[in-house]
C-alpha cells in the first residue's frame, strides 16, 4: 500500500470529516512530494499551503493554484474564508440544505394534530391534509421523514 493510498485509515478519516481532497493527484508542489508530514489528500493542509505560498512567499496566484490543483476562484474563496475564521475557514462546509425546508413547524403541527385525531393515517393521507389546510404540497416521503425526526426528538 502506497503512502497515498486513498483507502487508508487516514483517507477514510478525511472523507468522514469532509476534508479529503479528491484532486490530490494534481498537487505538484515540492512540499507534498515524498513527505510524511505534508499530505496532498488533506484539503485543509493543501489550501493553507497554497495561501501561504502566495501571502508569505510572494509567489503569483496563477503559479500557486497550478501547483496545488485549485482554480483562481477557489484560491480567492479560501482567502476570504481564512481572514475572518482562521484555519477553520478552510474546512469544507457541507453543501445543500441544512435541514428540512418544507417540513416547517407549521406543517409539523398540522401533521401531529392529524395523527392525534387518527393514528392510522398514513403519509399519503397526511400529505393530502397538509395540502388542504396549508396549501403546501409535500411528498409522502417528506411526511415520513418528518415523523421519524419527531420520534427521534421524543426519545
Amino acid at each position: 500500500m502506497s503512502r497515498l493510498d486513498p483507502i487508508s485509515d487516514k483517507a477514510h478519516h478525511l472523507r468522514q470529516h469532509g476534508a479529503f481532497y479528491r484532486g490530490f493527484q494534481d498537487v505538484s508542489d515540492p512540499l507534498f512530494q515524498d513527505s510524511d508530514f505534508f499530505d496532498p489528500r488533506d484539503i485543509v493542509q493543501v489550501k493553507y499551503e497554497m495561501l501561504r505560498r502566495v501571502l508569505v512567499d510572494g509567489r503569483p496566484v496563477t503559479e500557486a493554484v497550478r501547483r496545488f490543483g485549485f482554480s483562481r476562484q477557489s484560491f480567492y474563496h479560501a482567502l476570504s474564508a481564512l481572514k475572518p475564521l482562521g484555519l477553520s475557514g478552510l474546512v469544507p462546509v457541507k453543501r445543500g440544505p441544512r435541514g428540512p425546508h418544507k417540513f416547517t413547524p407549521e406543517v409539523e403541527s398540522v401533521v401531529r394534530q392529524a395523527v392525534e385525531e387518527d393514528p392510522s393515517r398514513g403519509p399519503t393521507e397526511l400529505a393530502g391534509i397538509v395540502e388542504e389546510r396549508l396549501a403546501v404540497s409535500l411528498h409522502p416521503r417528506t411526511i415520513s421523514r418528518g415523523l421519524s425526526r419527531q420520534k427521534k426528538k421524543c426519545r
